[in-house]
């Protein structure tokens, strides 16, 4: 850990000078330069009354915050083939998140599986051939050709429905976490 970088890290998020974290923490402004540059290394004790004059405990200090994933490749991506339809995981465990996308590929003459009312909502952009929207009061369903986009309430049944003799794809997308 570079515990020099980290300390200036946490007295600029505290918009603190260095003078400022030297008189809070009874340290002198040259010394905490020399902490931060890393030319000079704490003791523990010194260390926790820095970290007391930035408002963390020692065990906060040493705690590394991984770097949050936020592009993911064909590689990161699960497929999972049914019968019917082919769903791409495209963010991996993203269960975990608020929301959840997939790529759905319907093949000709199927449908999707049918999702039960829930809380929340879904977006779906339709990126290649059309589908149709059915949803339990709406049985018949509503056409959604490439390029176009449905955003429903999770609150009734639904499901897509490929009537066409052509591979659909639709890049869905549920809040919360659905599929």
């Amino acid at each position: 850990m570079d515990i020099g970088k980290r300390l200036k890290q946490l007295r600029v998020k505290n918009n603190l000078t260095l003078e400022e974290l030297a008189s809070r923490s009874e340290l002198t402004k040259g010394y905490l330069s020399q902490l931060e540059r890393n030319l000079s290394s704490p003791s523990i004790v010194t260390l926790e009354d820095i970290c007391e004059a930035l408002g963390t405990r020692l065990s906060e200090f040493f705690l590394e915050e991984e770097d949050e994933k936020v592009i993911f490749t064909k590689k990161d991506a699960f497929v999972d083939e049914q019968d019917s339809y082919i769903t791409h995981w495209i963010v991996p465990n993203a269960q975990k998140n608020l929301m959840e996308p997939i790529v759905l590929e319907l093949l000709p003459k199927s449908k999707s599986k049918n999702i039960s009312p829930h809380e929340g909502e879904e977006l779906g952009y339709v990126l290649q051939g059309r589908v149709v929207l059915c949803r339990e009061n709406d049985p018949k369903g509503k056409l959604v050709n490439k390029g176009e986009t449905f955003y429903i309430k999770g609150n009734e049944a639904h499901y897509l429905e490929n009537r066409t003799n052509k591979t659909v794809k639709v890049l869905w997308i549920s809040t919360p976490p659905i599929f």
